[in-house]
């Protein structure tokens, strides 16, 4: 199926034609990576952002405005999502932005404070969540982002492992290891969840990276075998985790891998085969399969770029979606008492009622709080496990953690 991706109707128009046709709108810039090294969790996050405002468009826009928008695919490169921050931020101010990576997001955190611009990431990493500075070097009061922080998600997998070896029998202290590329997205949850780790009683080894790009790394995998780990994060994206998974298959690693929320989904899995047995994964949404009441309106934003709806979505396009609404319901709030601006979204989401879930996605996006000291939206972790043995493709939820809101773990 040939999906049409990234089309805002009138983001050329609005760009040729300059601050006229931003009245007419709410230009969101949404800038993604297609093409780069993380582009197989990219690209379908980013066409669930694009498909989200072509729906909520077709279905009235927002308080009777259209979202404008161009999908900038920046290919994981830093420099290029700068220089589309700067071209959203000049002659065409945009009022928000669904962006990407961490490298840039973090890059760009002083620039959208200094800007009031709420940038809506698929960075989930916990230092963005400390609005006003209290814990952390630095505030990001206009950053937020959907589902549990990098750190609580890890800090989720290592409850479950810590189940998990108390299952198995398991004597003495079992040995983690942080597994990742030496970048700003895997680095992101490394020391904290190392900390939980310790505090749970586990003997931390010292980590072993691995390229986001895929390749071969049975170097990697032997490495691993050598520190004799129990249980080994897993911080790249899932192109990535295909090849590490397949590398320590065939080195006869025997560690249990724990993924993060971008280092599997559905098509991944199969890829990756009789490797990817017993992976241990966060899951932050609903799944294609799954039959809650929110399921109904994803189906429908499927199909503007799927008319058939057969096309079955990865957990990351659900997740985009999510991200979209809460948004979408901020600039609700906010056109109430006013115009929609940055400031007023930045109020609206952090203002909410508690256990949001945007309208129409109840049993889909999990409850979520932000406040206007605390923007770790969920502390909630579902943690879920894959069967794949024999070709035969199988999740399910195995675990749900409910981390603690601990001041000293803000912006951690």
């Amino acid at each position: 199926m040939k999906h049409t991706l990234f089309a805002g109707t009138a983001a050329l128009a609005l760009l040729s034609a300059g601050a006229a046709l931003a009245a007419d709108g709410i230009l969101v810039g949404h800038i993604a990576d297609i093409t780069g090294a993380t582009s197989a969790v990219g690209k379908p996050y980013g066409q669930g952002i694009a498909d989200a405002m072509n729906y909520i468009n077709a279905h009235g826009g927002v308080a009777g405005k259209k979202i404008i928008f161009e999908t900038v695919d920046y290919a994981y490169e830093v420099p290029r999502a700068m220089a589309a921050y700067k071209k959203l931020t000049g002659s065409e101010k945009a009022t928000a932005i669904q962006g990407w990576g961490t490298g840039d997001t973090e890059a760009l955190v002083s620039s959208v404070a200094k800007d009031e611009i709420p940038y809506f990431s698929a960075s989930y990493s916990g230092h963005l969540t400390d609005p006003q500075g209290k814990t952390s070097v630095k505030g990001a009061p206009y950053n937020f982002f959907y589902g549990p922080s990098y750190s609580d998600a890890c800090r989720g997998l290592v409850q479950w492992a810590h189940e998990d070896w108390k299952k198995k029998g398991g004597t003495g202290k079992p040995k983690f290891v942080h597994m990742g590329d030496n970048h700003p997205y895997p680095n992101a949850p490394k020391m904290a969840c190392g900390a939980y780790a310790k505090e749970l009683g586990f003997e931390v080894g010292n980590e072993i990276q691995y390229s986001l790009k895929p390749g071969d790394f049975k170097a990697q995998c032997l490495s691993l075998k050598e520190s004799g780990a129990h249980y080994a994060y897993l911080g790249n994206t899932s192109g990535s985790t295909i090849s590490l998974l397949k590398s320590c298959e065939t080195v006869g690693v025997t560690t249990q891998f724990l993924a993060n929320i971008w280092g599997t989904d559905e098509g991944s899995l199969k890829a990756t085969g009789d490797a990817a047995d017993k992976l241990v994964w966060v899951v932050g949404a609903s799944t294609w399969s799954d039959d809650t009441p929110g399921m109904k309106l994803v189906r429908e934003i499927s199909k503007v770029s799927d008319a058939s709806g057969n096309e079955p979505r990865p957990v990351h396009y659900i997740r985009a979606i999510c991200s979209v609404y809460y948004m979408k319901e901020a600039m609700e709030m906010a056109a109430q008492s006013g115009p929609i601006t940055g400031p007023a979204i930045k109020k609206a989401m952090e203002t909410h009622a508690k256990d949001w879930v945007p309208a129409g996605l109840e049993g889909v996006c999990l409850p979520s709080t932000w406040t206007a000291d605390d923007h770790r939206g969920t502390t909630t972790v579902k943690v879920y496990q894959a069967s794949t043995k024999g070709g035969t493709i199988g999740m399910k939820q195995v675990y749900t953690a409910d981390i603690p809101r601990r001041k000293e773990w803000l912006g951690w």
